[in-house]
């Protein structure tokens, strides 16, 4: 969507002729800013301050000129100088969608939102100002969509980092009860190889009992066998 313009015609208001060097210098500026000459209309409007500095059109154009700039902030702040100074409840309108529409450039929409709304208090029948007063709470809406969805997605990403996290703890819970299970299987396993080392042991001492058995029973039989003597001739 296209935000409306913020230059509105300059209002010309009858000066005496000690104010003529002020004139000039806004109609100047008023002139190169048609010309889209911004810095030079930035300039005579602020020489025409210099004559005058309660000159309402003065702060009023000079904010015009330096928003065409993008320099909001410095706008904004002639834009409340020629507040300050002017009197006409329509003027005043004008000065209010000016900053609504400076302020939602800045990306201050609630800021600009306000400035909308007051300036449609003091001129209700603006339909420009109404256009921009949807547009910023459109805008406010998308930004609160925006805003709740990151939220949405930090919330996820929370839960999920913490169900990460217990499943690595649970893991690690599962395997030090393994370890633990492991260590103590480990001397019963030691226990029973030692059985098993005993057994064979007791075996292989019966084996040797049984040979040894065997060898004596060997040598008592050749102890009692009779032994042949040569005659002598």
């Amino acid at each position: 969507m296209k935000i409306s313009k913020i230059i509105f015609p300059v209002f010309f208001i009858a000066v005496s002729l000690s104010a003529q060097s002020e004139r000039s210098y806004i109609n100047n500026g008023v002139d190169e800013y048609e010309a889209k000459k911004f810095n030079d209309a930035e300039v005579n409007f602020k020489k025409g301050l210099e004559k005058n500095e309660k000159s309402f059109e003065g702060h009023f154009n000079l904010g015009s000129a330096l928003y065409k700039q993008g320099r909001y902030d410095e706008a904004l702040q002639s834009y409340n100088n020629a507040l300050a100074n002017a009197e006409d409840e329509y003027v005043k309108s004008k000065i209010l969608y000016n900053m609504g529409n400076t302020l939602l450039k800045a990306q201050k929409i609630d800021e600009s939102i306000k400035a909308y709304k007051n300036s449609l208090k003091l001129d209700p029948k603006d339909l420009e100002a109404k256009y921009n007063l949807s547009y910023a709470l459109k805008m406010k809406q998308k930004q609160e969509n925006q805003q709740n969805q990151n939220q949405q997605n930090k919330d996820n990403k929370d839960n999920q980092d913490k169900q990460d996290q217990n499943q690595q703890q649970q893991d690690q819970q599962n395997q030090d009860k393994q370890d633990q299970k492991n260590e103590q299987q480990q001397p019963q396993q030691q226990q029973k190889k030692n059985e098993v080392s005993k057994e064979e042991a007791k075996r292989m001492l019966e084996a040797l009992k049984n040979k040894e058995s065997d060898l004596q029973k060997e040598l008592r039989k050749k102890k009692g066998k009779p032994v042949n003597k040569e005659k002598d001739w």
